[in-house]
């Protein structure tokens, strides 16, 4: 592994929203491809990669009760919308030569395999990108939650989170001209000040298990492999003020 990466082990939690680029729905090619090829770049430097994929580009399970949808049955909805994210993610992986499994928390069969952890850490330690499906597998769960969970099984040394800004900023900066952007916060920094970075349960998982959270534009370009050198513009949380 390169000198200059600090992780041996990451989860990347990517939204679904991401993948849309300026679509207002589903996948764009160009975007996912772009996406699997930063996997493999940090996957060539020797890190083992997991991934946790949002459904929100084809479905979100808290609208949905907006809609007359029960909330547990919207979010069985979204959950399957991940797993058809994550296929799509793995196609794009091994058109580029990235041995790829999808573990989903739903079992079927038919087109991945089912979430084993000791199958998961087996996948990751042969080599091979590892992409949960289908969440935590049950309701009221979002997938920022099933990322710091499975981060969390894996014995991950970070979880990144892509999003649509360089980091976390103290108001949206997409609506705020003077919202301050943090390179470093602790997680009860997080917590008590109601930082929209990822939801509490999400944050709290993270912080019992000392896994840090690199927050991070994912769509700038190289933006994976930057975080992971300690280079770019990205905020770390962690237990430490410093």
């Amino acid at each position: 592994m390169a000198a200059s990466v600090k992780y041996r082990r990451v989860l990347l939690k990517v939204s679904g929203e991401a993948l849309m680029g300026e679509r207002e729905y589903g996948l764009d090619p160009g975007v996912l491809d772009r996406i699997a090829a930063e996997i493999k770049s940090v996957h060539d430097l020797g890190v083992e990669v997991c991934v946790v994929i949002g459904g929100g580009n084809i479905f979100r399970g808290i609208q949905s009760v907006a809609q007359g949808i029960e909330r547990a049955t919207g979010d069985y909805i979204g959950m399957l919308a991940t797993v058809m994210n994550s296929l799509a993610m793995q196609g794009a992986l091994e058109r580029i030569g990235v041995t790829t499994r999808v573990l989903s928390a739903i079992p079927m069969s038919t087109v991945c395999e089912p979430y084993i952890r000791r199958r998961a850490v087996r996948h990751l330690e042969k080599g091979r990108v590892v992409i949960f499906a289908a969440g935590t597998g049950n309701p009221f769960f979002t997938t920022d939650t099933a990322a710091a969970l499975r981060a969390s099984e894996m014995n991950c040394d970070a979880l990144m989170k892509g999003t649509k800004v360089d980091g976390v900023f103290s108001a949206d900066p997409a609506k705020d001209k003077n919202a301050t952007k943090y390179d470093r916060l602790t997680f009860h920094d997080v917590l008590a000040r109601d930082l929209k970075v990822m939801d509490a349960s999400a944050v709290s998982l993270a912080r019992e298990n000392r896994i840090p959270i690199l927050v991070f534009s994912i769509q700038n370009p190289g933006s994976i492999a930057a975080v992971l050198q300690g280079r770019g513009n990205f905020t770390v949380i962690t237990d430490e003020a410093r």
